[in-house]
């Protein structure tokens, strides 16, 4: 019986054509995982472009780990905001909107009249003190989570805490 020829590398299970596609279905599983956090979707499409880019051109196979390096390499904040015009200015607009509804969402939701953005609003309109200590709370619970990871599980509490007590003082002030 006669032998096939085969272009497969010693130790390799699949041809160069059928690896190429391994690759691509690995990466496309890793950008899809990548792309959770929808902020991350131009980064995690970059770092895909640039593993398949290397797998094709005959250099290494993707892996994790590289895709990995990869995607942290293209995580900058210019990536992240895809190079859109007017990005400079947007960015710091969208930090503090993002900060304010998260201040209001966290108000409402420890409000003890139930939980009612319109009640939120106008509880933080008319006490800023106690919005902004508040709004501290969720700066320095964000800081922390970006810090030591390890301490995401335990940051609800204390925002919860520092909810009831902004509510506590207004009580009192009002009083």
């Amino acid at each position: 019986m006669a032998r096939v020829p085969s272009d497969r590398a010693p130790g390799e299970p699949f041809g160069p054509g059928l690896a190429l596609f391994a690759d691509m279905l690995l990466a496309g599983l890793l950008t899809t995982v990548a792309a959770l956090p929808v902020v991350t979707v131009p980064a995690a499409f970059a770092a895909a472009s640039a593993a398949l880019r290397e797998s094709a051109t005959g250099g290494a196979h993707v892996t994790a780990a590289g895709y990995a390096r990869r995607l942290r390499a293209r995580l900058t904040p210019g990536t992240l905001a895809a190079g859109l015009p007017g990005a400079g200015v947007m960015a710091p607009a969208l930090a503090l909107l993002a900060l304010g509804a998260l201040t209001v969402g966290l108000r409402a939701i420890a409000s003890p009249y139930g939980p009612s953005v319109r009640t939120a609003l106008h509880r933080s309109a008319g006490d800023p003190r106690g919005t902004l200590l508040l709004a501290c709370a969720v700066l320095l619970a964000v800081l922390l989570a970006w810090a030591i990871p390890l301490l995401v599980p335990l940051l609800p509490g204390p925002l919860a805490f520092a909810a009831a007590v902004v509510d506590l003082r207004s009580a009192g002030e009002r009083a």
